[in-house]
């Protein structure tokens, strides 16, 4: 493959401020007018802007004890790979060099794309390094799709950052269960083992297919009614399944609330095991995602005593006003953005009838257990057996995600909740939300467990709207 030179846009750097050392071989080149931008969103405590304070320290770090010589000429980027990797791990070995915009750029953009905005000029730049890297392919990447509409109307090839994709497809995104052969059992049931320990029933057997499976994975069959496992133990051919509870109504119920499918049957397996920390929950709207995750966090904290307290949270994507325009405590702030998970948590009161005052009363201790948290206060804490309930969760970056689960301490258990369809953050998608790379990331520890709640169960009418609008 011929070099290339890769022009950076400013939202790419905010996005993920190791960008610089993404490109392996090839070379980069960063416009004046995203140096500008970069120091216009350096203030303040939000996501963006640590990133940006972070891309100006690597760039410091690249120019430091160089002349105007040598940074005309190009930094090699090579040397600040280790700095790099002090805050990204994963941060690859780059070889090729950085350029700035040291001479101002030729040439003249269009007559249809007028003004002097900040993206206009990068194009001009982009346009004008045709004439200066004559064997190189000079390709701009931005996470913006309107400028790179712009970029390939005027003749730039123009791409995506897609470094920090999870996954290509999507559809490849674990889902954390898996079919059964109907023939299993004939064919496994004379090698397999089976015992009982602690009211529990486990199996062991091996086969090829046990290469396929991952930790605490749902292994159903095809047939209603039929017993579910859970993988427990996975040594190379060798797997330990245990059977899963069935928490469907008639046979058991978690704050009186039963599981309506398989996968919601799962769910609670997973929300109710002492042994799982994390749970990731995906799923469209009406397919009980937050009901699921109250009721086990209820019976856990107030019947169980596993928990201290229930701590609730979720990312605060303003419409409008921003949550700091919201009058009163942290609490009282957070409690328009709160609406799906007290919806739930009245359905879950309700549940046991009673009288208005068993009710009040109810409601007046389940006020003492449950906090309301936002995100934006969370660094710097740490919280011991709590119960913690992330909300909206696909609309947080990989690196705000890590911010988070790393808050967890001793007897912490974290469920996170979404619906992949529902992102609202800009540069953001599918592939490249924190929960996304959590799910992928988390798949074969023994102490996680995920499941995509596939069927909504709130009504008819809901499921049909789901279906037809």
């Amino acid at each position: 493959m011929s070099k290339r030179v890769f022009v950076l846009d400013t939202n790419v750097l905010m996005h993920d401020p190791t960008a610089l050392f993404r490109f392996q071989e090839h070379d980069i080149f960063i416009p004046m007018v995203v140096l500008e931008e970069l120091d216009a969103g350096k203030k303040g405590v939000s996501e963006v802007a640590r990133n940006v304070r972070q891309v100006s320290r690597f760039l410091d770090t690249l120019m430091a004890r160089h002349t105007h010589a040598e940074i005309d000429a190009g930094l090699a980027l090579d040397q600040g790979v280790e700095f790099a990797a002090s805050a990204d791990e994963d941060a690859p070995r780059a070889s090729g060099r950085l350029y700035f915009e040291t001479r101002p750029a030729e040439g003249s953009l269009p007559t249809m794309l007028p003004g002097n905005k900040a993206d206009n000029s990068i194009l001009l730049s982009a346009l004008s390094l045709r004439g200066v890297f004559t064997g190189a392919e000079v390709v701009l990447v931005s996470k913006d799709i309107n400028l790179r509409i712009k970029a390939s109307v005027i003749g730039i090839e123009a791409e995506d950052y897609i470094n920090d994709k999870v996954l290509e497809d999507l559809d490849l995104l674990y889902t954390g269960y898996a079919e059964l052969p109907g023939d299993f059992w004939s064919t496994h049931g004379q090698n397999m083992d089976s015992w009982q320990e602690a009211g529990r029933t486990f199996y062991q057997l091996s086969g090829p297919e046990v290469t396929d499976w991952h930790l605490n994975e749902l292994l159903y069959f095809g047939r209603e009614n039929d017993i579910e496992l859970i993988t427990r133990e996975l040594d190379g051919d060798t797997a330990t399944l245990e059977l899963a509870d069935d928490y469907r109504p008639g046979k058991g119920s978690v704050w009186g609330v039963n599981a309506r499918n398989r996968e919601q049957n799962f769910a609670l397996n997973l929300l109710m095991d002492p042994e799982i920390d994390f749970v990731t929950l995906l799923g469209a709207a009406g397919t009980g995602k937050t009901l699921l995750t109250l009721a086990a966090a209820l019976a856990q904290t107030l019947d169980e005593s596993r928990y201290r307290e229930i701590i609730m949270t979720r990312v605060t994507v303003p419409v409008g006003d921003d949550i700091g325009f919201l009058p009163g405590t942290e609490e009282e702030k957070m409690t328009p953005w709160m609406g799906a998970l007290m919806d739930n948590l009245e359905v879950l009161t309700g549940n046991g009838g009673g009288s208005d005052w068993e009710r009040a009363a109810t409601n007046e201790l389940l006020s003492k257990r449950i906090k309301i948290r936002s995100v934006n206060f969370m660094r710097g804490r740490t919280f011991l057996e709590r119960f913690i309930i992330l909300d909206e969760a696909q609309n947080l970056t990989p690196k705000q995600m890590k911010t988070l689960i790393t808050r967890a301490g001793p007897g912490t258990k974290f469920v996170c909740l979404g619906n992949l369809a529902q992102i609202d953050t800009p540069y953001l998608t599918e592939t490249t939300s924190g929960l996304t790379n959590v799910v992928d990331r988390f798949r074969n520890w023994r102490h996680a467990g995920h499941v995509t709640l596939a069927r909504g169960e709130r009504s008819r009418l809901a499921d049909y709207a789901s279906d037809k609008l």
